[in-house]
This record gives structure tokens, sequence and C-alpha cells, in this order.
């Protein structure tokens, strides 16, 4: 692989993995509601969800390429679901919930990035995309996807800490700030199903 397609093989992954999506918005969300101590489940949940998914978009571009596009079109309804049901969650949320309420569950960051198919098309985009061409040896699709979640986890610890920055922010503008994060996703969505 030249140095060239690499640099571009960067460029994008870079970008799309800090762009916002759900999991960057819900880290950003957790962060200002929780805080960072009790978010940490639900982080390492997005973390592990990220390599898992990953590492499934390694298997599925070296094998089972004729099956991908079906589940895809499927697991597209299945998030865009969950994905409103976390901006409307995200909506009726309130600061003080953070000292009784458990949501920020380490299966909760998990379940959005198992069915979150931005990344699935993050991942797929990119390893065929820049790597294929060179090689379809599993190991090396492996690597370059260990690489992407790594990406996407260092996108989302930033998200995180700009959650820590504007906590009082959050604290005295919750509602305005909720209804922008559910805008977000709400376009996250459309943007998958479009």
């Amino acid at each position: 692989m030249s140095g060239y397609v690499l640099g571009n093989f960067f460029i994008y992954a870079v970008i799309n993995a800090f762009t916002p999506g759900p999991g960057n918005i819900l880290a950003l969300n957790t962060t200002t509601n929780y805080g960072l101590r009790k978010g940490r489940p639900l982080f390492l949940g997005i973390f592990t969800g990220y390599y898992v998914v990953q590492t499934a978009c390694a298997i599925f571009v070296y094998g089972v390429s004729t099956f991908l596009p079906d589940a895809l079109d499927f697991m597209k309804y299945i998030g865009a679901a969950y994905i409103l049901w976390l901006a409307v969650h995200i909506v009726l949320s309130k600061p003080e919930e953070s000292k009784t309420e458990k949501s920020a569950s380490f299966f909760k960051g998990f379940l959005l990035q198992f069915i979150n198919v931005k990344i699935y098309l993050f991942g797929i985009t990119s390893l065929t995309g820049y790597v294929t061409d060179y090689s379809n040896a599993f190991p090396i699709l492996f690597f370059f996807g260990l690489i992407i979640a790594s990406m996407g986890t260092i996108a989302t610890v930033s998200w995180i800490g700009m959650g820590m920055l504007i906590q009082r922010v959050y604290q005295k503008h919750y509602r305005i700030i909720n209804v922008v994060l559910a805008l977000s996703l709400l376009e996250c969505i459309y943007s998958m199903i479009k």
C-alpha cells in the first residue's frame, strides 16, 4: 500500500470517527448528565462495541460480502429505532436524574455500537475502499479494523472530554442542550435511512 493511499485512509478514518454519530453524542450527553465516573460503564461498552463491530466488518469483508447488504438493510431500521429511542431519552432527561438513575450501563453503550450502522459503513467503506485493493488477507483486514476502532475510541474520548468541559453550562441550560443533541441524533437517523 502506497503512502498516498495510506494517508487517504487515515484522513477518511479521522474525519469519519470525529463526526457526530450516535456513540459520540451519547458519550457527550452521558458525561454532561452523569459525569465521568458514573459514565464509565457506558463508555467501556461503547469502546468494546466498536472493537467487536470492526472485527465483524473485517470478517464480513473477508468472507461474507454477499450476505452483508441484506444484514445492513435490516440492521439500519433496528438501529434507527434504537437511536430514536435514545433521542427521546435525551430530550426527557434531567441532570437531577443522575443521582438515582442507572442508565449509563455497559450494555447500553455496547448495544448502541452493535446496531450503529454508521460504524459498520465506516469500517466496510474503509476496508473495501482502501485496503482490499492491496490485500484480502484476514490478518491485514483485522489489523486495519483495529486501527479504525482505535480511531473511533479516541474520537469518543474527545467527545467525553467535551462533555466534561460543558458540564457546568449543561446544569444551567440542559433543556436546550438536550434538544440540540436529540436533533443531532435525528439527523443521524435521517442520514441512515434516506
